[in-house]
């Protein structure tokens, strides 16, 4: 089982679970791609993770838009429009009668099979491969409440010109060396500094502190563009909470009144400690606002009204 922002309780009904693999559907165990494929070979694709909520796949649009602004970046042609991935998605959602909550979708498009293991996009033979797996699977309810501990990592968030952290591609192994790191100290998640010392992101979350009232989270400019991070920074905005997107220092974090990460997943999930420092010893009362906002606006989301 997966351990702090991404905790949650298996469930068996995942292994008689329905994937779609370019259009057709498969039993789990017969989900397969080639080995030849450019995202197995070489890690040569984008993804997104998304979630129903009331039987709507929560933020859509952005998610899309994210997936397809990725491929275009790395040329890539996912070969379908928007509005057919749309009707695979909740196909395959039908196929397993997945309809209200709970649910956790994968979705992973790649360059396509090669005609031989080399790098060149000019080998490769196949259309994009497109991949969907849905999983019953829902964040449990203490991680709302429960403080994570988060270690700082010696792995950077790198320049853009090296690999650009916006881009949301299968390439994820800088990622889960920070992951192992963290894990190694014994804490639930990796903080991420950028290349200038300033907090960047976590290795698989966003992240945000709390100051005086006000709400802080870093420039962007070495982490993804998070779905759930521009939906907080949004509702924060909207409800007359002072939020910066700025640069600050482990010095800032350590000071901090409050801190959180943010993601897909989880939503909104409180900080207590990081590298050993307490910070709260209870999830705090901006946290505690913000996941009520949150929630709200993901059952706008949930009946077509997303202002």
């Amino acid at each position: 089982m997966a351990h702090g922002t991404h905790s949650y309780l298996p469930d068996p009904r995942n292994e008689d679970v329905i994937i779609d693999v370019n259009g057709e559907h498969f039993a789990r165990p017969e989900a397969k791609i080639s080995v030849f494929d450019s995202g197995f070979m070489l890690g040569d694709g984008v993804w997104e993770g998304l979630r129903l909520h009331a039987g709507k796949l929560a933020f859509l649009d952005q998610h899309l838009n994210r997936l397809y602004r990725g491929a275009k970046a790395i040329a890539m042609d996912i070969g379908i429009t928007k509005s057919e991935l749309t009707d695979r998605l909740y196909s395959v959602l039908a196929a397993n009668k997945m309809d209200g909550d709970g649910v956790h979708i994968r979705l992973m498009v790649t360059r396509g099979i090669r005609s031989t293991p080399y790098q060149d996009p000019r080998v490769v033979i196949s259309p994009a491969t497109i991949v969907i797996i849905p999983e019953w699977k829902e964040a449990l309810p203490e991680t709302a409440t429960r403080l994570l501990s988060l270690f700082t990592v010696h792995v950077r968030r790198g320049y853009p010109d090296v690999q650009d952290p916006k881009l949301n591609s299968h390439s994820k192994l800088n990622c889960i060396t920070a992951c192992i790191q963290a894990t190694q100290a014994g804490a639930d998640e990796a903080l991420m500094l950028d290349p200038h010392g300033f907090v960047a992101t976590c290795n698989s979350t966003h992240f945000f502190i709390v100051k005086d009232g006000e709400v802080w989270t870093s420039s962007g400019d070495y982490c993804l563009d998070g779905i759930t991070r521009g939906m907080v920074i949004e509702i924060a905005r909207n409800a007359g909470i002072p939020v910066y997107e700025r640069n600050f220092s482990l010095t800032d974090v350590y000071g901090a009144d409050e801190a959180f990460t943010t993601g897909t997943f989880a939503g909104l999930a409180p900080v207590g400690s990081v590298d050993g420092r307490e910070l709260s010893t209870k999830r705090g009362p901006m946290v505690k606002r913000l996941q009520q906002l949150y929630l709200e606006k993901l059952s706008h989301e949930a009946v077509g009204t997303t202002g």
